[in-house]
């Protein structure tokens, strides 16, 4: 996107509240603006320089690292978007932030402590819609490059909340396939971050009339397996998700009666170690 849209209105709005927020200690509301690169390379260290010490660092460098790998695995437009929409879009926005803000009633001020809080009351007000401003502001440019990127605000918030999303577009998804007897494979997708991982299979038949395949995960204690749900002829195609990665060594699949088991009745057709 270039200087002279999106990002560069951003930058001419917010220019001169990036270190008023950070006094401040509102540092989390820029996360949306650093990550759509709205600030200049003076604004950047400022923050980066902030986050280094600050306790709201890592949820900080969460929100956008987020952001960045939502608009990227987003950003496939399937058609070119009509000339100008995005100037569009901003000079929409430009013009309604540009709307004076309704003058305050003034109000008879009976003496000099009157006049104070009138003043700091004043002050609090301007500074509350600035902020809403900028936040508005903000969330429209966002939504205007997702829109751009072939796909609604709705299904963004949808996939973000998805939890086979969630593992399968994480930063350090690994991945894992092995074979299963009798044709077809099994891909373990596990990301540590989100402490899940993901079973797809994919070519594999169904289990014999009256049994299901069922998912267990390994502790790495040694203790029992645990029961991680099954898959039917409905569900084996589709992803399942399984959380507590972080103490599991391997999952494993079983062919069990229908309803599932509460101890492998089977030796697995396939295990398949975990990476943590």
């Amino acid at each position: 996107m270039s200087e002279n849209t999106s990002g560069g209105f951003i930058r001419r709005m917010f220019a001169n509240d990036i270190a008023t927020d950070l006094a401040e200690g509102r540092v989390l509301e820029l996360a949306e603006i650093y990550a759509l690169d709205a600030v200049n390379a003076d604004e950047r260290a400022m923050i980066d320089h902030y986050i280094k010490d600050a306790p709201e660092g890592p949820e900080f460098l969460e929100r956008v690292r987020e952001a960045r790998e939502t608009l990227a695995v987003s950003f496939a437009p399937e058609e070119a978007p009509p000339a100008r929409l995005l100037d569009n879009i901003m000079e929409r926005i430009a013009k309604d932030a540009a709307q004076p803000a309704a003058e305050p009633l003034a109000i008879p001020a009976a003496n000099p402590a009157v006049d104070d809080l009138a003043a700091a009351r004043a002050k609090r007000e301007e500074r509350t819609r600035s902020g809403g401003a900028r936040r508005w502001i903000v969330g429209a440019a966002a939504a205007a490059v997702i829109a751009l990127g072939g796909i609604g605000v709705g299904a963004y918030v949808s996939a973000q909340n998805d939890p086979v999303n969630q593992v399968l577009q994480a930063q350090d998804v690994q991945k894992k396939s092995a074979p299963v007897p009798g044709g077809g494979t099994a891909t373990i997708s596990a990301s540590s971050a989100k402490d899940s991982f993901v079973v797809l299979m994919d070519g594999v038949a169904p289990a014999p009339e009256g049994k299901v395949y069922q998912l267990w995960t390994l502790p790495k204690d040694g203790s029992a397996p645990v029961p991680q749900g099954t898959m039917d002829a409905e569900t084996l195609s589709k992803p399942a998700v399984v959380k507590g990665l972080a103490s599991a060594s391997s999952v494993a699949i079983t062919v069990e009666p229908t309803g599932g088991s509460t101890a492998p009745t089977t030796d697995p057709v396939l295990v398949v170690g975990l990476s943590a």
